[in-house]
């Protein structure tokens, strides 16, 4: 019975996997489609990629010092520092790949908080209404 439901379930997910995902030559479509919109897709993949991976690092030193009784030491900050540093990296990758001002990011960022918190501070209340825009 076991091994049914792993067949139905590896046929689940290859029926519900995009073209793109299963096809080199559909995912080099959409690449070529994508970088006709003036995105640069390399970089963005980088920049994706390499997010997952560093906020990973970073979540790895906390999930350490929180749940596994590291001490949290001068050397444990300078490396939560320095993966925060990979991480702008990748932040700015993706902004170059898109072609967007990190600092418009960071100001439509906080406009965007600005107008969910109008007091300026957290507030569970303004936190759980969110409207379409405001995701």
């Amino acid at each position: 019975m076991q091994q049914n439901l792993l067949e139905e379930y590896t046929d689940f997910v290859d029926k519900v996997t995009s073209e793109a995902s299963k096809s080199s030559d559909k995912m080099r479509e959409r690449i070529n489609y994508l970088n006709s919109k003036d995105i640069e897709m390399s970089r963005l993949l980088t920049a994706g990629i390499g997010l997952s991976g560093e906020v990973g690092e970073f979540n790895e030193i906390i999930k350490k010092i929180m749940f596994q009784g590291k001490t949290f030491e001068v050397a444990s900050h300078e490396h939560m520092r320095r993966e925060l540093g990979d991480i702008m990296w990748y932040v700015a990758q993706a902004c170059l790949a898109l072609k967007v001002d990190l600092a418009d990011v960071i100001n439509g960022n906080m406009e965007k908080l600005s107008k969910r918190f109008p007091q300026k501070q957290y507030d569970e209340k303004f936190d759980a209404d969110r409207t379409t825009r405001d995701v």
